[in-house]
């Protein structure tokens, strides 16, 4: 091997050339240009504050540069600078010494960069004379192997060592970018062994790219990607943006995100650098945390929560990638009970884990996974855990396990905080006893009990499947008697909550085809797809439905309720939908299942339109005489005494009726006071109505029922009416003139009709029929009447004769 040596040596004070420096001494192979990249490479500033005329000991306590750069053809060089004693006006210069490595060519003995900081080999003087060095053909390192004093060092570093390694890895990386890394000493020996802890916690691939030097007063234009620094220069490399790490000044308070670098840490400062290797024989990802935190595990290395998550994992992923020793050894330090540090990631690693060993190692060697697994499940409550299955806890261990636990389990089923109580953690517990055989039969009704309005509660609160599910299905799937109870409670709750109970049926798929009757479970899971099938026409998913409970509203009336809750769950049936529910049941079956309060919401919410709620009212009065009362009978009252005003002959005194039954029904619905007024005035607007009605309802001088009477009375069949029965409008006048002395909303009401109502119909006749409404008049009254007519009629010409005359004169 031929390695050509360069030696290079600063200006002196008043040189020709104004350079920093000159090259001495070059070795056959290195070109012009390598030199010009080089001369940057090799170059020393002082630090700030050194002596002009150091003594000798000064002299040598100045820093020294070490470098290992990677050059523009492939080629790489190592070498070091150092202060070294001039001569005349330059009492101190620096030198430096070099060799060149050419392209694919290794380090002597295949050694790494770093392990030649030390060697002997470097000089401070060029070759007497400046005679051309011959090329070496070894670079021995230093007198100490690189390895020496590192776990020392490593541990005074504690605080910075994770970071820093961190930043190193990355550093390392093919396409690293961003600046160098900078590592701020007192003494630049210092830097040197922070790269001897990378050489050996990398792997040589990472190392051999990681470019560096120990001493600059420039790291901002440094392309190296790793450079040390002394701390009166940490400012400006903080300025330029760089990752720069001062390590002699206060320990960093924030810790590195980086795993895998909190593990090497944790690595080194258990003084154990050997294990480094042994990871790297593992398979995966060089610097993924998982092997080295196994290894690290297996050797007695403490690590945090999320190493051992790591370890765990990665163990779980790759169980063939361990020997039996191994594996033990990793069970044995993931279940140590000295560690009280364990998060709910680590479990769940663990879970998975313990999954991958089972089956393939002794039971014994897992026992102590799966007991922590489930003590963790009674007493962390964490609910995610993957549990091991029934016989990993047979035997003695299974019967220690369960005696400690067993007495907790049933402590916390038995109380009453189960509907405060999360659905998973009930689900954890129940899964737990029959893993470790525990008997509570007797506590199970009510566990479910408690369990079934909490499964509907939290499903409730979000989109979607709930993450208690599979945990659930996994239970009722494990425990027959579990299964059983749990859909005999869900199926109780249904007609309460019928809605609640399909909307959870669709998120979570509960196992009920077995030979449980639940009917009302299987309506709450036809529903969706009848109403997917049958779209709007609810009658028809109402059948649907109740035919998938397989039973008969007659037998079981509940069915009925459940039904009517699925289909018009959140909305009042329509009246025929009403009208329908009431035929196809008893008047007993809707009375058990409370579905009658659902048909008189219909009746008393239908449209003033809707012709057979009337009908519908009447029905519902009749069918349930104890259970209505209050305002809703008032209103269905007043709906069936619109019926008897339209279609039949109601009890004398209905207009008081109407008013009375109005009070009763306050606050009464729109719509029913709007077809109540109505038909009230049709009738008393009739030309049969009786006038003690029409007087019940003058004298009463109600201001919402005259108002009423004024717009039906304006309305196009009363002015029609008027213009074409002489009688009726006779009528008309006699009724609208006959209560002078009534309140003031009758006064007025009165008074307005029969100037803008009756007198453009009476004008709007011809003289026969005018003669025939003043006959009839009198005839109906007295002649008293009929003069009044004439006068009112009269009256209203002569205005208009008058006015005319009282123009001409005007304009005259």
């Amino acid at each position: 091997m031929s390695l050509a040596q360069v030696h290079y040596i600063s200006a002196a004070p008043g040189d020709a050339e104004k350079t920093a420096g000159r090259f001495t001494a070059v070795g056959p192979g290195v070109s012009q240009a390598l030199l010009a990249e080089i001369e940057p490479l090799v170059g020393y500033a002082l630090p700030d504050g050194a002596s002009d005329r150091p003594a000798d000991a000064e002299l040598r306590s100045l820093p020294q540069a070490f470098t290992y750069a990677a050059l523009s053809d492939g080629s790489r060089l190592v070498g070091r600078t150092a202060p070294a004693r001039g001569e005349g006006p330059a009492p101190v210069r620096f030198h430096a010494h070099a060799v060149h490595i050419p392209s694919g060519v290794p380090l002597p003995g295949d050694r790494l960069p770093v392990e030649a900081w030390r060697s002997p080999h470097w000089v401070s003087v060029t070759p007497v004379g400046g005679a051309l060095p011959d090329p070496l053909g070894a670079l021995p390192p230093g007198p100490a192997p690189v390895r020496e004093g590192l776990d020392d060092f490593a541990v005074s570093r504690g605080p910075w060592l994770a970071a820093v390694l961190a930043d190193l890895r990355r550093a390392s990386e093919e396409a690293a970018a961003g600046g160098p890394v900078v590592l701020v000493e007192r003494q630049n020996a210092d830097v040197a062994r922070w790269l001897g802890l990378a050489a050996v916690t990398l792997p040589r691939d990472s190392v051999e790219r990681l470019t560096f030097t120990t001493y600059t007063r420039r790291p901002g234009s440094s392309a190296l990607r790793v450079v040390g620094a002394l701390p009166e220069d940490a400012a400006a490399a903080r300025e330029a943006g760089l990752r720069v790490h001062v390590c002699a000044d206060r320990p960093p308070v924030d810790g590195t995100p980086d795993m895998w670098a909190r593990t090497a840490a944790r690595v080194w400062r258990s003084r154990a650098p050997e294990l480094f290797q042994e990871a790297r024989e593992l398979p995966g990802d060089p610097f993924a945390a998982g092997p080295l935190a196994v290894i690290a595990l297996c050797n007695g290395v403490a690590l945090g929560p999320e190493e051992r998550a790591a370890a765990a994992g990665w163990a779980a992923e790759r169980p063939y990638a361990l020997d039996a020793e191994r594996i033990g050894r990793l069970v044995e330090a993931l279940a140590s009970p000295g560690i009280d540090d364990r998060t709910g990631s680590e479990f769940d690693a663990v879970g998975r884990l313990f999954g991958a060993l089972d089956g393939r190692c002794p039971a014994s060697v897992t026992a102590p996974l799966a007991a922590m697994l489930v003590t963790e499940a009674v007493r962390g409550g964490n609910g995610s855990l993957e549990l091991p299955r029934r016989d990993a806890f047979v035997g003695p261990d299974g019967e220690a396990i369960a005696g400690v636990l067993g007495p907790e389990i049933l402590t916390e089923l038995e109380s009453g905080a189960g509907g405060a109580r999360p659905v998973a953690r009930t689900v954890q517990l129940l899964r737990v006893a029959r893993l470790l055989g525990v008997n509570g039969t007797e506590l199970l009704p009510g566990v479910v009990d408690r369990l079934a309005p909490a499964l509907l509660a939290e499903a409730s609160e979000e989109p979607g499947p709930p993450a208690f599910a599979p945990a659930l299905l996994e239970l009722l799937d494990e425990q027959f008697d579990v299964r059983t109870a749990l859909l005999g409670a869900l199926d109780r709750i249904a007609p309460a909550a019928p809605g609640a109970v399909a909307r959870f049926l669709e998120r979570v798929a509960l196992p009920f085809t077995g030979t449980q009757a639940l009917p009302h479970l299987r309506m709450c899971a036809e529903v969706p797809g009848a109403m997917t099938t049958l779209g709007r026409d609810r009658t028809a998913v109402w059948h649907r439905v109740l035919r998938a409970a397989g039973l008969s509203p007659f037998a079981e009336p509940l069915i009925l309720r459940t039904a009517v809750g699925l289909v018009w769950e959140d909305r009042a049936p329509t009246v025929e939908e009403a009208r329908m529910l009431l035929e196809a049941a008893t008047s007993d079956a809707h009375r058990a299942a409370g579905t009658w309060a659902r048909l008189v919401d219909a009746a008393l919410g239908a449209p003033a339109d809707t012709e057979d709620a009337t009908a519908l009212a009447h029905d519902l009065l009749r069918a349930f005489p104890q259970e209505i009362g209050g305002r809703e009978r008032a209103a269905l009252q007043l709906l069936d005494l619109c019926r008897d005003l339209r279609t039949g002959a109601p009890e004398p005194g209905w207009a008081e009726q109407v008013r009375t039954l109005r009070d009763r029904a306050e606050p009464l619905e729109p719509a029913v006071q709007e077809r109540a007024f109505t038909a009230l005035v049709e009738r008393l607007l009739a030309p049969d109505r009786p006038g003690a009605e029409l007087y019940d309802f003058v004298r009463s001088d109600d201001a919402e029922l005259i108002a009423a009477y004024d717009r039906a009375a304006r309305a196009e069949p009363t002015r029609t009416r008027l213009r074409t029965h002489p009688a009726y409008a006779a009528d008309c006048f006699t009724h609208w003139t006959a209560h002078p002395h009534a309140g003031p909303a009758w006064t007025t009401t009165a008074a307005a009709l029969l100037d803008e109502v009756l007198r453009p119909a009476v004008r709007a006749m011809t003289a026969e029929a005018v003669a025939e409404v003043e006959e009839t008049v009198g005839r109906t009254g007295s002649s008293g009447r009929a003069n009044a007519f004439r006068d009112w009629n009269r009256s209203r010409a002569l205005g208009r004769l008058g006015r005319r005359i009282a123009g001409r004169v005007r304009r005259g």
